[in-house]
């Protein structure tokens, strides 16, 4: 045989095993896709998967949760089967809330979510891709977790949860569909008020995500009620709006007690030309929601969602979870109402009792004046001192200071006898006047 026909033999072998791999192929892919459910090559992958319950044997969905069963135990799990979660927000918290809840033995969930999946939600959602993009959140999660659980029930709402809908979209369509657990993960503050005075008032358990925004501190992430709360500015307009309607406490939420720092990142202003056309307000897509681009690292809110959906799972199956609410800051808080304590002998007061309580050191220190001394602006070796000398020590006559400036008050105006006018500037004066102003308006809600 010469060489140009052995070519010849070589070259047709090589096409004839190529075209053979190819048929074999797509005969692997038309029966994989027949029988899991994946599409085949060359195929859209809109394409659907038809499944029932009785399609899948529960030996093999016991398999898939065995390390659930083997840490929560068979009644937990039973507990975790019957329940039935309501899920708003569907954000970088809520879909990592979903996920995880759906791959640790949740069989039925509800999604609400108006918004759709865009190229900056990337680099926070549990499961959107490129291919995702344009299409509706409570959408993309629920293609995904089908290929995960398909044997739950997972319910999606592409619509925005509001007051005038609360009971439809949580007590369903007929008003008798109650679920055992409302999951809060809203970014918007007034639909995050409503919807949380909704689940008060109806006695439904719920937990809600605080802001995860400009965070980026893993270790300074807590879990405990609402009032615990420090560090996070919508956690604080969240509870003074809720004490206006009459809720106090009972509200968990997870939160990050990180404090700011210059260096860090903040909420990125609006562009002044933006302010000049107008009615900023009327830039935002839905009235009320935020116009501003929020700076997230994206890591932070699928951490909060870890924490919630943990919190859930060992509250519903009984599991032993004791948080550390405040990571420990009673000490803190402890050693602030001393020093107010050692001040009542320092300036002659022959009763050394202090008529604000250590619960309320809390409230002075992270609701009044924000962690830090209005005099300063510090938030490092704080103390409590009597304010203007002539008036008792009440939560409207205490101030937050450094021990410094503690010090220095005590020499000059407690003892010394200087006027409080004439030792500080107006701005500080004005600061001071302005939080002991909050303080009087919201003790009335307390």
């Amino acid at each position: 045989m010469s060489s140009s026909q052995q070519w010849r033999t070589i070259l047709a072998t090589a096409v004839f095993t190529a075209a053979a791999t190819k048929v074999i192929d797509n005969a692997y892919q038309y029966y994989k896709a027949k029988n899991d459910g994946t599409p085949s090559k060359g195929k859209s992958s809109a394409r659907k998967m038809e499944i029932s319950d009785s399609d899948f044997d529960e030996g093999l969905i016991r398999e898939q949760l065995a390390r659930n069963y083997a840490f929560l135990g068979e009644e937990a799990m039973e507990k975790l089967k019957c329940q039935s979660i309501v899920v708003v927000g569907a954000g970088g918290v809520g879909s990592w809330v979903v996920t995880m809840l759906v791959r640790s033995g949740i069989y039925k969930i509800k999604v609400i979510d108006f918004d759709q999946v865009s190229l900056s939600s990337l680099n926070r959602h549990s499961c959107a891709t490129l291919n995702d993009v344009g299409t509706s959140k409570v959408g993309c999660l629920k293609n995904h977790l089908m290929k995960i659980a398909p044997w739950c029930q997972v319910d999606t709402v592409n619509e925005l949860w509001n007051k005038e809908n609360a009971n439809r979209l949580i007590f369903g369509e007929d008003g008798r569909e109650k679920p055992t657990f409302v999951i809060d993960c809203i970014d918007n503050i007034d639909t995050k008020v409503d919807l949380l005075e909704f689940v008060y008032r109806n006695e439904i358990p719920v937990i809600s995500s605080m802001g995860a925004a400009t965070k980026s501190d893993p270790t300074r992430i807590n879990v405990g009620d609402l009032t615990t709360t420090e560090e996070d500015p919508l956690a604080r307009s969240v509870r003074r709006r809720l004490k206006l309607r009459g809720i106090n406490k009972g509200i968990p939420v997870v939160f990050s007690a990180e404090k700011p720092d210059p260096r860090k990142a903040s909420l990125l202003p609006l562009p002044e030309q933006e302010f000049q056309k107008g009615k900023v307000d009327e830039l935002s897509a839905l009235r009320d929601f935020r116009v501003r681009i929020l700076p997230v690292l994206g890591t932070m809110p699928g951490a909060f969602g870890l924490a919630i959906a943990t919190w859930v799972l060992t509250k519903i199956s009984g599991y032993p979870m004791e948080p550390i609410e405040g990571k420990n800051r009673i000490k803190v808080y402890d050693g602030i109402y001393q020093s107010l304590a050692g001040q009542m002998s320092r300036i002659g007061m022959p009763d050394q009792r202090v008529p604000v309580a250590l619960k309320d050191i809390g409230y002075l220190c992270e609701e009044v004046f924000r962690g830090k001394s209005p005099i300063s602006g510090f938030s490092t070796r704080l103390t409590l001192s009597k304010w203007d000398p002539s008036l008792p020590v009440s939560l409207q006559n205490v101030i937050l200071m450094t021990k410094e400036e503690q010090k220095e008050h005590e020499e000059r105006v407690l003892n010394g006898g200087e006027k409080i006018t004439d030792v500080y500037a107006q701005e500080v004066l004005d600061l001071v006047a302005k939080r002991l102003e909050e303080e009087k308006y919201y003790s009335k809600y307390r």
